[in-house]
């Protein structure tokens, strides 16, 4: 893998090396099951520097652990089912002022270089003040972009007083930060337009070490042809289509089955969806599983499916399964929306118009029955995803963290067509 060291400006005169950078993460998320955080932090650790990770706890974890060499501090717990406002922003604010406090006592102790913050929210980066103050770089990763996530979580307009609200939120976050890092190319531009004047994209990379073929001969599916949708259950990502569309082909496609991993506000909808359409025998959902775990799931898988609404937040959010699809040489079928028609086409991916059931039950039974072609799209997909893996691109992201820390040059990556 090309690298580069990641050392801080401080230089020991005796032997003319730098010390390792310490660094710590503050993130509203479940670390094992969060493939970005992992990455950014399991490479930082694996060139010698000193990474820490404030995030949320699952029942049964303990308040702090050890993964990989990295400190997990787990300070809170969660449930991934909130469908009110309120409540979302109750938990949100008291992650921050947690964060904040815990940050607070680990930077007295550990003097950190640099802090990532990743959102949701965005006001999550103001826990990182007291680094700041005493001379810490800020880095705030958007993962998403709040106004639109929320507009289509909650059925807000865009022009609503909490939309609103929320844009400004965000601008006051990005001026906080040394540095932004957004999740597409599509939402850099808005940044920059709105919001943030330091801005780099970073895409969620797959890493090859982790999302790979399964080995010649080697299959958990026993013979069955499996969809596999892994990711969150929110409405724009559109599950519920997938179902739909699962059943409508189903009788056409003997022995196929729709497996399902995530967790989120839509599970018991879709829970009761599965049995209302009858398919309780061919279709699986079960709660999210690590990163590990799921890339073998998903090597496994014949087929992965991305079903996201085009309807607002959906249209442009980039789905990190589908790179994950590709790097597993697993052939994939994805809603054409905006974000999606920028990266991909029809020669890597198969397309069906996103919110009709009808279309992408056609596109399931299409690669269900033409399975040489299918083959042909997963080999040049697999191409393209090593083009733009976490060890081809990575080298973007410590470049950025190297420079940052140590005279302020802002290069911009991109990504390869």
């Amino acid at each position: 893998m090309n690298t580069v060291d990641i050392v801080s400006p401080d230089t020991n005169r005796a032997t003319g090396q730098r010390r390792p950078l310490r660094v710590c993460h503050v993130a509203y998320t479940f670390y094992e099951t969060d493939n970005r955080v992992v990455r950014y932090a399991r490479e930082m650790q694996r060139q010698g520097n000193e990474i820490d990770v404030i995030a949320l706890r699952r029942p049964g974890d303990a308040t702090f652990g050890v993964a990989d060499g990295v400190r997990l501090f787990r300070i809170q717990r969660r449930s991934v089912t909130e469908t009110a406002a309120v409540t979302y922003l109750a938990k949100l604010v008291w992650f921050t002022v947690k964060a904040a406090v815990v940050l607070a006592v680990l930077h007295a102790r550990r003097r950190y270089d640099l802090v990532h913050v990743h959102n949701i929210p965005d006001f999550l980066i103001f826990s990182a003040l007291v680094p700041k103050l005493t001379g810490a770089r800020l880095i705030l990763d958007i993962h998403d972009l709040v106004p639109e996530l929320y507009a289509g979580k909650f059925g807000s307009s865009n022009r609503s007083i909490a939309c609103k609200s929320l844009t400004l939120l965000e601008k006051a976050s990005c001026a906080f930060a040394d540095h932004v890092i957004v999740a597409n190319d599509l939402w850099y531009d808005a940044l920059l337009q709105r919001s943030a004047k330091r801005c780099t994209s970073i895409i969620n990379y797959p890493d090859l070490s982790v999302f790979k073929p399964s080995p010649a001969g080697k299959s958990s599916t026993n013979g069955r042809f499996v969809f596999l949708y892994p990711g969150s259950l929110n409405h724009h990502q559109g599950v519920d289509l997938a179902l739909k569309a699962f059943s409508r082909v189903r009788k056409d496609m003997p022995r196929s089955e729709f497996h399902v991993y995530g967790e989120g506000p839509d599970r018991p909808l879709l829970d009761k969806l599965v049995g209302e359409l009858g398919l309780g025998d061919c279709v699986r959902i079960r709660d999210r599983v690590p990163i590990a775990e799921m890339a073998e799931i998903i090597a496994s898988a014949s087929v992965g499916v991305v079903p996201k609404r085009a309807d607002g937040f959906g249209n442009e959010a980039f789905s990190t399964k589908t790179l994950e699809f590709m790097a597993s040489n697993v052939p994939v079928i994805v809603s054409r929306t905006r974000v999606d028609s920028h990266y991909f086409n029809s020669t890597l991916v198969r397309f069906f118009e996103p919110g009709d059931d009808r279309d992408l039950a056609a596109a399931m039974l299409d690669t269900f029955q033409n399975r040489e072609a299918a083959r042909l799209r997963a080999d040049s997909a697999q191409r393209f995803a090593i083009q733009n893996s976490w060890q081809q691109r990575g080298r973007d992201y410590l470049n950025l963290i190297d420079t940052l820390v140590a005279n302020g040059v802002e290069p911009r990556p991109f990504f390869n067509a």
